[in-house]
């Protein structure tokens, strides 16, 4: 079982549109509506693959109420805090060629009340799955009223538990929980440069900055980047992943679909970047935040290798 913690879910609303074109009606093509936010992926993706998992989260007004429905018919447990303020709507735009337009809605500002309220709901799920929660993930960014060591005193005592956990987050929430060791973290490429203050133009350079972040407390870091593949860097080793991928629809939760995928081979190891790339790959092949099913994967199409590509230039390099 996953449990996972999403500070600022969100309602999803993908459109996908003929192109975009600034200052005119556009007529979308489909549309899809899906319970969102990093950690809320990462259940739906664990759910998709018929395995047990416990979504906590703050939900307030009716698009909260909403994300709880979606969820549950899903089949995913939902440990909700209520709080006074709606859970925000985010809005993408999908055009043909694979180009996402997203607008993300800051959500609510949380009182100093929900915030306790949030973590001992997170604490009384770890006390209630501790022999049954595998991995605990603490996904995506914080929303008003959260300080950024809020991540770092839920890793302590999520530790102090027993549990291992998993950190998708970025910026000072990130930094200040690297000091609490978490079990791995999951940053783009961009988000990586950001951590560690200087651009990435290669595989290498990505591969220096992950080692800085284990130097920083990081006990593995598994970073996505983007097209060009997924890199692990560990204390067992250094190994990087990458899929042929025909044809890209959204990427939409593609690095919470391949944070799941890691997490439920296991959480270490190639195999489990193995499965981390597999998941990425067919998340982007899918409309809008859809979450892979095991239908869905094709473990022929990756390649992962302890012989690094150095050298490679990034496709999309980050500064």
């Amino acid at each position: 079982m996953i449990l996972t913690v999403t500070p600022n879910p969100s309602l999803d609303r993908t459109y996908e549109v003929p192109a975009l074109d600034r200052g005119e009606v556009l007529r979308a093509t489909a549309e899809r509506m899906d319970p969102g936010g990093k950690g809320v992926n990462v259940s739906r993706a664990v759910a998709a693959a018929g395995r047990r998992t416990v979504a906590v989260l703050p939900l307030g007004g009716a698009p909260g109420a909403l994300v709880a429905e979606l969820l549950a018919g899903q089949g995913i447990e939902v440990a909700p805090v209520p709080v006074g303020g709606a859970t925000r709507s985010n809005i993408a735009l999908a055009e043909p060629d694979g180009t996402l337009t997203k607008i993300n809605a800051p959500g609510p500002e949380l009182t100093a009340e929900e915030s306790e309220s949030l973590l001992a709901v997170v604490r009384t799920q770890i006390r209630a799955h501790s022999a049954a929660a595998a991995w605990i993930a603490c996904c995506g960014s914080l929303p008003r009223g959260l300080a950024p060591e809020w991540y770092a005193e839920l890793v302590a005592g999520a530790h102090h538990a027993g549990a291992r956990i998993a950190l998708d987050t970025s910026g000072p929430s990130l930094l200040a929980a690297l000091r609490e060791r978490p079990d791995v973290v999951k940053p783009n490429a961009e988000e990586l440069a950001q951590a560690v203050g200087r651009p990435l133009a290669t595989v290498g350079d990505a591969v220096k900055a992950a080692e800085e972040l284990r130097t920083y407390g990081a006990a593995a870091v598994l970073a996505s980047l983007g097209a060009d593949g997924q890199l692990l860097v560990s204390g067992a080793g250094t190994y990087f992943g990458s899929a042929t991928v025909t044809t890209v629809r959204s990427n939409v939760g593609a690095g919470d679909a391949s944070l799941a995928g890691f997490l439920a081979a296991g959480g270490e190891g190639p195999e489990a970047l193995a499965s981390a790339v597999a998941h990425g790959a067919a998340a982007v092949q899918l409309p809008g935040s859809v979450m892979p099913a095991p239908g869905d994967l094709d473990p022929a199409a990756v390649t992962v290798t302890a012989d690094i590509p150095l050298d490679r230039l990034l496709r999309e390099p980050a500064s």
